[in-house]
């Protein structure tokens, strides 16, 4: 308990002191993980609403695997990205493994299938008169799909939680293309880990405590919303 409480001591000391690289690696994860949120958005909400939307041979099996997709594996995400981004691999010519850009496209795939199933569950939800009624009046599909994303709006933000909270807590996929290089790719799961192996616990549970106090901020934000739009 001494060295938990320790630890929590200690994240506040090193927030409240500004160490400036405790605040660098924060400040990467957030640009990490808020752009890989922000891709898995696009990417997941295009192919939610495609899916719940579209009637096409071979949906089911679609659907079935963006499903199994919302628990995909990061270490088996990392090591694909990896093989890809290799210098050897496909997409090697590119020159961008062991950078924040990898971390992005690896924290993408993740997140990605989390936010396509939280739409396609939110938009399949909606009635199915009200899309019939939309297009009674004229609407384009994409003027349909903007008109059902804003119905769905209160699910969809929880799939922008959901998809955040899976990207900043993710340590497999971030290491294996990232590295951990100090000043470049070091964030806080990563910084977390490198800790740990040292055993120096209490700057463990530090970074810990304030890769906590992130999610919480911008959960709760994204919540304040969430209610803001349910009381209109």
């Amino acid at each position: 308990m001494d060295l938990i409480w320790e630890g929590i001591c200690q994240a506040f000391r090193l927030l409240f002191a500004g160490d400036p690289e405790v605040l660098a690696v924060a400040l990467l994860s957030l640009k990490i993980s808020g752009a890989a949120t922000l891709v898995s958005l696009v990417l997941g909400l295009a192919t939610g609403a495609f899916l719940a939307l579209a009637r096409f041979p071979g949906r089911r099996l679609c659907i079935s695997i963006v499903n199994t997709g919302m628990g995909l594996p990061p270490v088996v995400v990392g090591l694909v990205v990896s093989i890809l981004l290799w210098r050897s691999g496909p997409l090697g010519f590119l020159g961008i493994l062991y950078t924040p850009l990898a971390m992005v496209v690896a924290q993408s795939l993740i997140a990605t299938p989390i936010v396509a199933g939280i739409s396609l569950a939110a938009m399949g939800s909606l009635p199915e008169k009200l899309r019939l009624q939309i297009l009674a009046l004229g609407a384009s599909r994409l003027q349909l799909v903007a008109l059902l994303v804003r119905e769905a709006r209160l699910p969809l933000l929880a799939a922008a939680m959901a998809g955040f909270g899976g990207v900043i807590s993710e340590i497999g996929a971030s290491i294996m293309v990232g590295g951990n290089i100090r000043g470049q790719t070091r964030v806080l799961t990563t910084a977390t880990v490198m800790e740990t192996s040292r055993g120096n616990f209490d700057i463990a549970i530090a970074l810990s405590v304030i890769l906590l106090f992130l999610m919480l901020a911008v959960n709760a934000v994204l919540t304040w919303v969430q209610q803001q739009e349910r009381r209109r």
